[in-house]
């Protein structure tokens, strides 16, 4: 057997295809399940919103019709200014608050979507690193002599380094509210 027979380097490009191939298949599904889970939070929330506003709308139109009933007499003048009327309009600030407390809290949904996206685009730079890792594998043959293994490894070092550059500044935990509905938000 020749030296080049013996050899492990293609046996290495093999694996190293390989390797990033199943690991752009495994990017290609999270990135699938994100979008999905992106797409079901939408949903949610923007029904869970419609929600609250409808809830609020009766319970605005619930004290409207109580009101107008105060003001047209139906009620004896003793209940009209008693306990229970008084705890009915307090009730009716409560129920206000805590629907606007509700709809203030479903704007962590922007922040939400932001990690997703963040995540996804994360996963994308894993996948073109490993896409540049598949080239430089499929290049890998027995014929390579060990200056030029030294090279191609140097590149693969180089593609590395890169790819794991942050230019964008992503690598910053923090989010933010960018949909300013009731005030700013910042998480983490």
């Amino acid at each position: 057997m020749t030296r080049q027979n013996d050899s492990p380097v293609p046996e290495l490009g093999r694996l190293l295809s390989a390797l990033c191939e199943n690991g752009s298949q495994h990017l290609s599904r999270v990135e699938s399940d994100l979008m999905q889970t992106m797409f079901l939070l939408n949903e949610a929330i923007e029904k869970i919103g419609q929600h609250f506003t409808a809830i609020h709308q009766a319970v605005s139109e619930q004290q409207a019709e109580f009101e107008l009933l105060l003001a047209q007499m139906v009620l004896p003048a003793q209940l009209k200014d008693s306990e229970q009327i008084s705890a009915l309009r307090d009730l009716r600030e409560v129920i206000g608050d805590e629907v606007n407390s509700a709809v203030v809290g479903l704007q962590f949904h922007d922040l939400t979507s932001q990690l997703i996206s963040r995540t996804i685009n994360r996963s994308n730079g894993l996948r073109d690193l490993l896409l540049t890792f598949k080239a430089h594998g499929d290049g890998i043959s027995a014929a390579h002599e060990a200056e030029e293994m030294v090279r191609l490894l140097g590149e693969m070092g180089e593609s590395l380094k890169h790819c794991s550059a942050d230019p964008a500044g992503e690598s910053c935990h923090s989010v933010q509210q960018r949909h300013l509905g009731c005030g700013e938000i910042e998480l983490f």
